[in-house]
């Protein structure tokens, strides 16, 4: 087997991470393994995802909003009663809402805790502050590589695609990779290589 080599120097490489994400990154290596590339999503990029459920949760707020002040006889609550209580239970939807429409903000900070990472072995990809989430997918776990591309040369490396059914039976998605990463194309060439590189008989 050859080993897999990185030819192309302008792609992000450990030493571009912050400090603390590289002894991150250096603390899941196992012996013998090496980093062919590392990098981060964008942040930009990567809280426009979080736009997307707006559609949902702008009409799911305004709503909120609308029964509270409904309920409230649209007046300002006196709480001089307990049926004038009843308005709160329109909060608990109030602040899901709130939640749902602050996903950007709360993605472009995940953003800053993320990091890719493709070794000689496998892609990693590690996500987390405190708590940290690491998801490991070997060469031999990835199939049906699909690549989202931006005018820039920025988009998505999908390295695998899991199909479920969710609680109503329904058929759901659920993708896995690298995502709003820069140079997408040159990272799924080295991925390719990785592939190619497993797949060919050991030389001795």
């Amino acid at each position: 087997m050859q080993p897999l080599k990185h030819k192309d120097t302008t792609l992000s490489s450990l030493s571009n991470l912050p400090q603390a994400l590289q002894d991150r990154v250096r603390s899941e290596l196992k012996s013998g393994e090496s980093v062919m590339w590392a990098g981060q999503p964008n942040p930009n990029r990567f809280m426009r995802s979080g736009f997307k459920i707006w559609f949902f949760f702008i009409p799911w707020t305004a709503f909120s909003l609308f029964w509270i002040a409904g309920a409230a006889g649209f007046e300002m609550p006196h709480f001089d009663s307990g049926w004038s209580l009843f308005p709160l239970f329109g909060l608990p939807f109030l602040l899901v809402g709130i939640g749902g429409l602050s996903a950007p903000l709360w993605l472009r900070r995940r953003a800053r805790f993320t990091v890719y990472v493709l070794t000689n072995r496998r892609a990693i990809s590690i996500d987390g502050a405190k708590t940290i989430t690491v998801k490991s997918y070997p060469a031999s776990e990835i199939a049906g590589i699909e690549r989202v591309e931006r005018q820039d040369g920025s988009g998505d490396l999908i390295l695998r695609t899991e199909y479920y059914r969710d609680s109503d039976g329904d058929r759901q998605t659920r993708q896995h990779g690298f995502f709003s990463i820069d140079e997408v194309r040159s990272v799924e060439n080295l991925v390719e290589a990785l592939l190619r590189n497993k797949q060919a008989p050991s030389q001795h």
